[in-house]
């Protein structure tokens, strides 16, 4: 299947964006010999940016089979990261976001569009959305979007919304050819989270308060299945859910159980799943789902992100002004929840790496929290980077830029023509080898039209 290919537009922004370009170690130039060098167990994340720069093997700075980096570094990459905005023209409102290697970036957008972004060149790339067999009854209601994106364990497939929302598509990678849809007695409302349990067993959480699973079939993409008709046009295979939940109805929000986020431990093959009633499920997940238990959470207002530490086997929630920690195997938690202090506007993504928490506000800015020492990173008192000063007492916090904001009719009439408005983080993505931070989004109002992408390297 050939992708329609579009060039990136270039957008008349508001103004341009005043965080700097390049990282930190691009200003100072290549690294010069030394006589006498450090241990390698020394060199600080600056030392390593330099020499990936002129082309030096990083490998020592990769521990274990998996390339994990040292903690150290992990801790000091969120201070030197500098923003580079990229250009989406007109689309609205990034929702998801994936790596699919080390330039290109899957997106999923509320005007229904997903793309591939290549964040070196700038340049778009669309990739068409599977249909259903049949009509269906939501062509009215465009507005809802693909709010889900996600890779299976070996990076091999990629699950994502149909043209339908209420469908879940699933594509082969890296080519993106169209595999499967599940459309036929799957879920009557919108899609919102996905997460895959292995390479063929894909779970996702819809608005009308189901969570289904579907299992693919190996001979799906094994290439045993001719992909295109007569024609020329692609082919793939309508499935259905093998097992389907509705979540408990809460006495106190009956209607508004609608599941909003998943996350899955592989190591105790558990799903958990947060609804917007404020309640946080765990289901035992083999071939079918089988509850366990349903917690009341401690802050019940836009719960809308979740996502899972394997090695503290801890569960973080995202709400309107906080982030709770939930170990579903102790009675009590002893982990305090952190506030986010973001004007009140929300946590909107959610991503773990060993011991560091990433939150993606509401109001455009990042924020870092050491989950063992139960507090933000802080930025430097001063010095270089590659020096030891002692902490600040401030936050660190990264502020994205300004993004593309559509000055529509309802843009003057109804906010004030203020050009200068903040842009929720509704995804973020790491390369953690290439140590780049892929972060997309857009105006939080629901009636505004515009969209943010950036590239933090």
């Amino acid at each position: 299947m050939a992708p329609q290919q579009t060039g990136s537009r270039k957008r008349k922004a508001p103004a341009e964006s005043s965080s700097s370009q390049g990282s930190a170690a691009d200003a100072e130039g290549p690294l010069l010999p030394k006589k006498q060098k450090r241990p390698a167990t020394r060199r600080s994340l600056v030392h390593y940016l330099k020499d990936r720069e002129v082309g030096a093997l990083g490998g020592a700075w990769l521990s274990g089979s998996k390339g994990e980096l040292p903690g150290y570094a992990v801790q000091k990459l969120p201070e030197l990261l500098r923003e580079r905005e990229l250009a989406l023209g007109t689309l609205n409102k990034v929702f998801a976001s994936q790596w699919l290697n080390a330039r290109q970036v899957v997106c999923g957008t509320k005007c229904n569009t997903l793309f591939v972004v290549d964040v070196h060149s700038g340049q778009i790339t669309r990739i068409p959305l599977m249909r259903d067999r049949g009509p269906w009854l939501a062509r009215a209601q465009p507005s809802c979007g693909i709010h889900a994106i996600e890779l299976s364990p070996s990076k091999t497939l990629l699950a994502t919304g149909g043209e339908n929302p209420n469908s879940l598509a699933v594509y082969q990678l890296p080519t993106l050819d169209p595999v499967c849809l599940g459309d036929r007695n799957g879920h009557k409302d919108w899609i919102f989270t996905i997460a895959w349990m292995s390479d063929t067993v894909v779970v996702s959480g819809s608005r009308d308060g189901t969570v289904a699973l579907w299992q693919m079939d190996p001979d799906m993409f094994n290439g045993s299945i001719s992909w295109q008709n007569d024609a020329g046009l692609p082919v793939y295979t309508h499935i259905r859910p093998r097992d389907m939940e509705t979540i408990p109805r809460s006495s106190t929000s009956p209607t508004n159980h609608k599941v909003r986020a998943l996350a899955f431990s592989g190591k105790n093959q558990e799903l958990g799943a947060v609804s917007l009633d404020g309640y946080f499920h765990l289901w035992k997940a083999r071939s079918t789902l089988s509850r366990l238990l349903s917690i009341r959470l401690p802050y019940c207002r836009d719960n809308v992100c979740l996502t899972y530490c394997e090695e503290l086997s801890l569960y973080a929630v995202g709400s309107q002004s906080h982030v709770s920690f939930l170990d579903p195997r102790q009675g009590h938690q002893n982990i305090r929840p952190l506030c986010s202090r973001d004007g009140g506007m929300g946590v909107r993504s959610l991503s773990f790496y060993q011991y560091i928490i990433t939150v993606g506000t509401g109001h455009g800015s990042l924020l870092f929290y050491d989950i063992r020492a139960q507090k933000f990173l802080e930025e430097r008192a001063s010095g270089s980077p590659d020096s030891c000063p002692g902490p600040s007492g401030r936050k660190l916090k990264l502020t994205c830029g300004r993004g593309w904001l559509n000055h529509d009719d309802l843009w003057v009439n109804y906010f004030g023509r203020i050009d200068d408005f903040p842009n929720a983080l509704y995804t973020h993505c790491y390369n953690w080898p290439e140590m780049k931070l892929f972060v997309a989004g857009g105006p939080l109002p629901s009636g505004l039209h515009g969209n943010y992408a950036g590239l933090w390297s």
